[in-house]
């Protein structure tokens, strides 16, 4: 076996439609298919690929994952200076951090469950 790339991440949330409003929003992703379970949710895609799965609970506090191990997730994108508008227009919390031995700038962001998302550019793009 040989791993390629991940694949997408599955978040568990219990709120649901402010989740699918701030992934559009925020990180311009789409909400798309997503297969017939027998639970709610939503699958948020980037281009025509499901990166976040979104899974509705009542209680995203329980159940076999808890505690969760996770820190964050991040992508990589361009259009720095489109991003920091967007986080700015909305007023959303934002932190970057240079990271100069990988040439990267990471603009670190919570979603509304508080979520620690980072979106990652390269230095030499201006913001």
């Amino acid at each position: 076996m040989q791993l390629r790339t991940l694949d997408h991440i599955n978040v568990r949330t219990n709120n649901l439609d402010a989740m699918v409003v701030w992934y559009i929003d925020i990180l311009g992703m789409s909400r798309g298919d997503r297969p017939n379970f027998p639970f709610p949710g939503a699958w948020m895609y980037v281009g025509s690929e499901p990166y976040v799965h979104l899974v509705e609970v009542d209680d995203p506090g329980t159940g076999s994952e808890v505690p969760l191990k996770m820190e964050h997730f991040a992508f990589s994108a361009t259009g720095r200076a489109e991003f920091e508008a967007r986080l700015k227009a909305a007023g959303e919390r934002f932190e970057c951090v240079e990271v100069l031995d990988i040439n990267t700038i990471q603009y670190n962001i919570w979603d509304p469950d508080g979520n620690h998302v980072h979106i990652d550019f390269h230095l030499d793009e201006q913001a």
